[in-house]
């Protein structure tokens, strides 16, 4: 079991830095998770590439909207509806920042 009572990387969401697809096919594979867990981050890689910095702002818009899209009768939520996240940001060199979210 992981800390927070996790027992499954998949049963968070996560807000990954799509610094380029080698380094999220990593963290797919590394973590186990589902195809579906980084498909913001996948789609603002597709859509904008790496943007440095902001790219973890697009990931969270893409996956504010595209929740928003799925279910009108639901508030909004970016957090897919699970309370429990991850976000991931990388920079030059060995730089890496790493969060835990509750929403």
């Amino acid at each position: 079991m992981l800390p927070l009572g996790i027992d499954d990387l998949n049963k968070l969401f996560y807000v990954v830095h799509p610094g380029g697809p080698a380094v999220l096919r990593e963290i797919e594979e590394k973590l186990g998770l589902g195809k579906d867990k980084l498909e913001a981050s996948w789609h603002v890689l597709s859509e904008y590439g790496n943007m440095w910095s902001p790219s973890v702002i697009f990931v969270l818009d893409h996956m504010r909207n595209n929740t928003t899209k799925q279910d009108k009768d639901v508030a909004p939520t970016i957090t897919l509806g699970l309370d429990w996240g991850v976000s991931l940001a990388f920079g030059p060199g060995l730089t890496l920042e790493t969060v835990v979210l509750y929403f």
